[in-house]
């Protein structure tokens, strides 16, 4: 089969691969799309160090079930499906309590990082437990499916905060990520929704899929300006989905007294944590790893149309042509946000 394969570090090789041998428990599914992550753009660089070459990349996938393992009764042959990026073979502690995402047996797709090689979808065929496949909706194309694992990562941070109906709520940062946390809170019933981000176009697509109010950071006093919206107090609750020093503590100032934060982005590992506002204004943060669980529900609202996801495909383009566009999206293209990969 053909794959693109990471050779080294900011390079790309198409090359043909063995086909994937699949266990008992496991299908063999012929790839139909598979979205670029910015985790895959981060990991051609080695700057993240889980996408240690050789590795075939992709966790953002649908296709159709080309075959079955001797142990997988439920599935079909032709099957329409997509599969979380999260493979767990053990029911451990944390799977157990429905937490597979931490489990100490997690591996992704697409990633090596030295404890573990798991190869994606950046490939004509992938091998996949079947206990994590899922099967499309009726009307839902390959191209909307493979949005399901960002769709469920935003689900997922935002349904670990406890809410009230009417809460207010900001979210920094407007990438993809954080237009998908804008529309699930619009979907969990939250009240005044505030989108801070640098760049106007990713504000103006906040404001379009759901936020009431759009703040550019380097324009004026940002905090000033949420006060001023929250009844000088503050957001109730905010969600971070950058990963870097300034809008943690950003997303920090910006909840009032005994609010909570969602700590979603993790660009850089280690970040200056405002410790003195978090302890004397008793605010909670919540770490949000990945997703548990909440595929069939994203892929049920992208299906009906209550969360939109064609507006953030940028590009959709063959495997022949995807090192190329890793390469702009490394070098943050203005306007560009999810490329879809066709094999």
């Amino acid at each position: 089969m053909k794959a693109l394969v990471l050779k080294e570090y900011n390079r790309f090789s198409l090359e043909e691969v063995p086909l994937p041998e699949i266990g008992p428990e496991e299908v063999l599914v012929r790839v139909k799309a598979c979205g670029i992550c910015g985790s895959d753009v981060h990991g051609m660089d080695g700057s993240t160090g889980r996408r240690i070459p050789p590795i075939i990349m992709g966790h953002e996938a649908s296709g159709v079930i080309e075959q079955l393992g001797s142990g997988s009764s439920e599935w079909q042959v032709g099957e329409r499906v997509t599969f979380d990026s999260t493979v767990v073979t053990r029911q451990d502690f944390y799977s157990q309590k429905g937490a597979f995402n931490l489990s100490d047996f997690r591996k992704v797709l697409g990633v090596s990082c030295g404890e573990y090689r798991q190869h994606g979808a950046f490939a004509e065929y992938v091998a996949v437990p079947q206990s994590i496949l899922y099967r499309l909706p009726e009307g839902l194309s390959f191209t909307q499916a493979a949005m399901t694992e960002p769709v469920s990562v935003a689900f997922h941070a935002v349904n670990l905060i406890p809410s009230e109906i009417n809460d207010s709520a900001v979210v920094v940062g407007c990438g993809m990520i954080g237009l998908f946390v804008v529309q699930a809170l619009r979907i969990k019933g939250c009240g005044r929704i505030i989108a801070i981000d640098l760049g106007r176009s990713r504000l103006d697509m906040a404001l379009k899929f759901g936020a009431d109010f759009a703040i550019k950071s380097d324009e004026g006093d940002t905090i000033d300006k949420v006060k001023n919206l929250t009844h000088g107090r503050g957001a109730d609750m905010a969600f971070e989905v950058v990963g870097i020093a300034p809008t943690v503590n950003l997303a920090i100032h910006a909840v009032r007294k005994g609010g909570k934060v969602g700590l979603v982005g993790n660009l850089s590992p280690k970040v200056e944590l405002p410790l003195q506002a978090v302890v004397t204004r008793q605010l909670t943060l919540y770490g949000s790893c990945a997703s548990a669980g909440e595929y069939p529900a994203c892929l049920d609202m992208i299906a009906s149309g209550r969360v939109k996801v064609d507006a953030m495909i940028s590009a959709v383009v063959p495997l022949l042509d995807a090192a190329l566009w890793f390469d702009r999206l490394h070098k943050g293209e203005p306007g560009l946000m999810k490329v879809i990969v066709k094999p």
